[in-house]
């Protein structure tokens, strides 16, 4: 198996209104992923999401969600936790329509306190999840909690491993750029890129690891806060991280991530970019 490529919803240049099409206008440039956005919430409906599924099966495109951004982990409130479960479920039961096996998810804000408080309800609430999931009998779905670009959220590379160390079913969502943005432009280069796969080779053992989620784009950040905002290859300006690194170690690795670009309104292109230079580096092996 090698890396698949994908953008993360649909970018400027998509033709259509509607995300149905999506898959054949995807397997027409070479891509082979897709992730559905539902960060403002699950409103896809069941017939739609079917008609999506067969679709991306249709074209050979490889489905996943990324579930409402006010998934919060660590909040303590047992409202919020219900809330959590009733996002998560209905993120679940959308893949699951569509024959998507992967739904990313957010950590949450420290809000606060100690990041090891924090941490701790995000390790407790993920568990009540993954209950109510296991009971909804959607325990095919992977849940992949992801590396947050904000200093003051939750998610950094350590936490996100912790997390998934409560389930082998759980995927690391490991974002490279909100890495970069959250270390203040230190993890970019070929040195920081080993270092995290490294560091996920470590946590899940390599055969876990090499499948792992990646989201990637370049990110302004501020020096106080961490990520201000996505931008594009083609952005002048210093804006990091480089995707080459990465692409030249996962094929020296040979590694199979899902790599899904979420640049600002070039993601499909940009992600063609990446899977280009993954191949390049492949036959130079």
């Amino acid at each position: 198996m090698s890396a698949r490529f994908g953008p993360a919803g649909n970018c400027e240049a998509y033709p259509y209104k509607s995300s149905l099409e999506a898959p054949a206008w995807l397997a027409e440039m070479g891509l082979g992923l897709y992730e559905y956005q539902c960060g403002r919430g699950v409103h896809i409906g069941e017939k739609t999401a079917r008609q999506l599924g067969e679709n991306a099966r249709g074209a050979g495109i490889t489905l996943s969600i990324h579930g409402p951004y006010f998934i919060s982990l660590s909040n303590p409130s047992k409202e919020m936790l219900e809330k959590n479960i009733g996002y998560v479920l209905a993120s679940c039961r959308a893949a699951d329509w569509m024959g998507a096996s992967r739904v990313v998810i957010h950590s949450g804000a420290v809000m606060g306190r100690p990041r090891r408080e924090a941490q701790d309800v995000s390790m407790r609430s993920l568990k009540e999840i993954l209950k109510a999931v296991d009971g909804e009998g959607l325990g095919h779905i992977s849940l992949c909690p992801e590396t947050m670009g904000k200093i003051n959220q939750l998610g950094d590379l350590d936490e996100v491993l912790e997390l998934c160390s409560l389930d082998e079913r759980l995927i690391p969502t490991v974002d490279f750029g909100h890495l970069y943005a959250r270390s203040l432009g230190q993890d970019d280069g070929p040195e920081a890129m080993a270092r995290i796969l490294d560091r996920l080779a470590q946590a899940l053992g390599e055969e876990r690891a090499s499948g792992f989620h990646c989201h990637f784009s370049r990110i302004e950040f501020t020096t106080t806060g961490g990520e201000k905002c996505h931008r594009t290859f083609a952005d002048n300006g210093g804006f990091g991280p480089d995707p080459e690194p990465l692409m030249s170690e996962l094929a020296r690795r040979g590694w199979s991530p899902s790599v899904i670009c979420e640049s600002a309104g070039t993601q499909a292109e940009d992600a063609l970019t990446m899977q280009n230079m993954y191949r390049s580096f492949l036959q130079k092996k």
